[in-house]
């Protein structure tokens, strides 16, 4: 095998390369987030509505992941990836004049079906070109992109709505994002190590029913989904809190108040190391245990308790992200990538799901409301989390604590 090794250039220019996709995809992906409150007051219609933005290009992507790393063994890596951050940045462009609500919603729909084609396939083209023993290095500084895109893209979206509006932030997204592209596709090194597979839908359909019917794997779905669906509720309708008497707060202000993503990059990591040495099941709960700590202090009317609540929050929920993704991995007995699409195919269907539901919660009960639907969505993943101990446990022969697979 021709690996990419640690210290050449072929490396830093792929690492370069996946950084700046990654970063570009979830920053279109989550743009328009902080600007909910913004599209609500244009087109005159309910919080819920709104979210709608979010919650149809995230399922779009969830549907599309399930299937394009399967085309990409056959049609190679680097050029669907291309096209994939070069169609997501001309659409982002385009979004941006959407003349009614219905526009905005086709042209994110048409987002989340073509952002699939970096997240699918990146840790793949990673896992060939790159020697195993750098590997590690290499993915995380891709997710790293994702999260810093993420964040970013939330933040630069909130600044220049202050500054002009929010279609003119979706539209400097967009000219960020074609220069990434470009970017991407100057730096990223042909791929050397793939070899093209005749195209299987019957085989790939059965893999993933297959992986349906085992009942640790859809565990751990479910709590993909109870993590995400929180997580999303949350930042979606606290801008609404944020900007509304009595805090009155800014679109820049509430966009850096995103920032706080910086403490789950460290937790997913420190997390995970805990997961190795005291067991999956115990740090999991943890994780859980501080996502409810930290959605209560946001219940307090005080400003900077509620940033601090949002934060502990989101430490937790990164923390339990990366435990349960991983986990995955390890109790699928076969067709591991198939598991790992369905998993992400929960995760961003929960934050579909959540985020638009949430909104009708908000609506009704306000921001007790919310808390509350986030907190009914914990104690779910708390009763999934035990099924798992249990079952892993017994396989294991062991007191299901001490389970650590």
């Amino acid at each position: 095998m021709d690996y990419l090794k640690r210290g050449t250039a072929g490396f830093r220019r792929a690492n370069f390369a996946l950084f700046a996709g990654g970063c570009n995809t979830f920053a279109v992906l989550y743009c328009t987030q902080p600007l909910l409150p913004e599209i609500a007051k244009e087109f005159h219609i309910p919080p819920a509505a709104a979210s709608l933005s979010l919650s149809l290009a995230t399922i779009a992507l969830a549907v599309s992941m399930l299937f394009i790393g399967s085309l990409s063994e056959a049609w190679g890596r680097k050029g669907i990836m291309t096209v994939s951050l070069v169609a997501v940045s001309a659409l982002c462009l385009w979004s941006s004049y959407s003349a009614n609500f219905y526009s905005l919603l086709a042209f994110r729909i048409a987002q989340g079906v073509v952002l699939a084609g970096l997240p699918a396939i990146a840790m793949a083209y990673l896992g060939e070109e790159i020697e195993p023993k750098s590997l590690g290095v290499a993915m995380g500084l891709y997710i790293s992109g994702n999260s810093i895109g993420g964040m970013g893209g939330r933040v630069i979206t909130g600044m220049l709505t202050d500054f002009f509006d929010w279609r003119t932030a979706i539209f400097g997204l967009g000219v960020l994002g074609i220069a990434a592209s470009l970017l991407f596709w100057l730096a990223l090194p042909p791929s050397r190590n793939f070899k093209p597979r005749p195209l299987q839908v019957g085989k790939m359909v059965r893999s993933l029913a297959s992986q349906m019917k085992e009942p640790r794997l859809l565990c751990l779905y479910g709590l993909g989904f109870m993590l995400m669906a929180g997580f999303v509720t949350l930042y979606n309708y606290i801008g609404f809190q944020l900007t509304a008497p009595p805090y009155s707060l800014s679109q820049t202000v509430v966009g850096w108040i995103f920032v706080v993503y910086i403490v789950g990059t460290f937790s997913s990591t420190w997390m995970g190391l805990m997961a190795d040495k005291y067991g999956r099941s115990k740090v999991l709960r943890s994780a859980l245990l501080i996502m409810l700590i930290g959605v209560c202090f946001t219940l307090s009317g005080s400003l900077p308790v509620k940033i601090l609540g949002i934060a502990v929050f989101t430490f937790g929920f990164f923390g339990g992200h990366s435990i349960a993704s991983s986990w995955v991995g390890k109790l699928a007995v076969r067709d591991k990538a198939q598991a790992a699409s369905l998993y992400l195919f929960f995760y961003y269907t929960g934050s579909s799901i959540g985020g638009t539901v949430g909104g009708i919660f908000w609506t009704d009960f306000g921001w007790s409301g919310v808390v509350g639907m986030i907190v009914c969505f914990l104690v779910l993943a708390f009763l999934l989390l035990a099924r798992l101990s249990a079952s892993v446990g017994k396989q294991q022969g062991r007191p299901v604590l001490e389970a650590r697979q």
